[in-house]
């Protein structure tokens, strides 16, 4: 199985922005030690505070990969660019966030991408990753 992991803007600051909301482990240590937790799937990850690069990168792997985990950050919020990319390739995603977005200001509550999801993790910090994954591993495994 293949899953594509990708990031959005201001994820490259986790550990280090907000650790109150976000944590102190940074986002690579994170993924580093998740991959590691399942040897049978190969991983590819990216991160990219540029909406253009994040739509390339889905058209990239969404052809060959069976899933994509994609937290894009703000960009869930309001980037139809990414939503059609999405919807675009055969891969599944599912949208992830590490905060609650729904308990967050109101213009972080709605998420543009979720309807070109298979479906949402939000708010279980950076185990939201790992929920994906499980997710992804479900429906191919059905």
């Amino acid at each position: 199985m293949k899953i594509s992991i990708i990031n959005g803007p201001n994820l490259n600051m986790t550990g280090k922005r907000e650790p109150e909301i976000y944590g102190t482990q940074t986002l690579d240590e994170y993924l580093r030690l998740l991959a590691a937790g399942y040897p049978d799937i190969e991983f590819t990850t990216f991160q990219s505070n540029v909406e253009g690069e994040i739509v390339n990168e889905i058209q990239r792997v969404g052809q060959d990969a069976d899933g994509i985990v994609i937290n894009a950050g703000a960009y869930s919020h309001y980037s139809i660019a990414i939503a059609d990319a999405l919807r675009a390739v055969p891969a599944q995603a599912v949208e992830v966030h590490i905060s609650n977005i729904l308990a967050r200001e109101p213009e972080r509550r709605h998420s543009v991408l979720a309807p070109a999801c298979v479906g949402i993790i939000t708010g279980f910090g950076l185990d939201s990753y790992r929920l994906a994954i499980e997710a992804l591993d479900s429906i191919h495994s059905t």
